[in-house]
C-alpha cells in the first residue's frame, strides 16, 4: 500500500518530521512540507526505509516540487536546556515558521507535540510511512542533518561521524571514552554507561 497523498483534502496540510532525535551529538533537525495534491514519487517513502542514494536523489525533487518547505535545527546547548523532545517540537515549530504559504493543518509524525499556535494538528504514529508529506519531511530532515554531520566530521574526524552521524554506535561510544566530549555532544544524555565515566570531558 503507498502512501496517502493527503489526511483531509479541504486543508492545505504541512507534514512535520525531525531527525536525529536519540543521537548523542549534533542537532536534531525538523523538517515541515506542504505537497500539491497530486504529487507522487516512486520513491518517496519514511526515510529509514531508502537508501542515502534515494534520499540524495529526493531532496531537489521535493525542494522544487513542494509548495513550501522548511527545515530548522535546534543544536546542543538548546537540547540540553530544554530537553530532546521539547527540542524536536520547537524544530518543528520553526520549520513551519519558514514555510511561505500558510497550512490549515499540521500532520506530526509521532504521537506526541506542543500545539503550534492557530494551526490544528493531527499527530500520525509511524506517519512517515503512511502520509507523503510527512515522507516528505522526513527526507529533506534526514538529509539536512546528514550533510551537517559529514561537514562537522572535518573538524572532529575521530568521532566518524561522516558513519555514524552522532547515533551511538560502540565507536562513538568508544571515542567519547578516548577523547573526551565534544561542544557538539549533547550533555544531558547518557554519553557513556556510568562505570566507564572518565574524567576527560571537556569541551575541545
Amino acid at each position: 500500500m503507498g502512501l496517502a497523498p493527503f489526511y483531509d483534502r479541504k486543508q492545505v496540510e504541512a507534514g512535520c518530521d525531525e531527525a536525529g532525535r536519540g543521537c548523542l551529538s549534533g542537532p536534531v533537525v525538523a523538517s515541515a512540507v506542504i505537497l500539491p495534491p497530486d504529487f507522487h514519487h516512486p520513491y518517496l517513502n519514511d526515510s529509514k526505509q531508502l537508501s542515502e542514494k534515494k534520499r540524495q536523489l529526493l531532496r531537489p525533487i521535493l525542494e522544487a516540487e513542494s509548495i513550501a518547505f522548511g527545515v530548522s535545527f535546534v543544536y546542543p546547548d538548546e537540547i540540553d536546556t530544554i530537553n530532546i523532545l521539547n527540542a524536536s517540537f520547537l524544530g518543528m515549530h520553526r520549520a513551519v515558521d519558514q514555510l511561505a504559504t500558510r497550512p490549515s493543518l499540521l500532520l506530526i509524525d509521532g504521537n506526541r507535540f506542543n500545539p503550534y499556535p492557530s494551526i490544528p494538528h493531527v499527530c500520525m504514529i509511524k506517519g512517515d510511512g503512511r502520509f507523503a508529506s510527512i515522507a516528505a519531511a522526513s527526507v529533506l530532515a534526514k538529509t539536512y542533518r546528514d550533510e551537517y554531520m559529514e561537514q562537522v566530521h572535518l573538524e572532529y574526524p575521530e568521532f566518524n561521524w561522516k558513519k555514524n552521524k552522532g547515533y551511538p554506535t560502540k565507536e562513538h561510544r568508544e571515542a567519547i571514552r578516548t577523547f573526551g566530549v565534544t561542544s557538539l555532544h549533547r550533555k544531558s544524555f547518557t554519553l557513556l554507561p556510568p562505570e566507564q565515566l572518565g574524567i576527560n570531558f571537556e569541551d575541545k
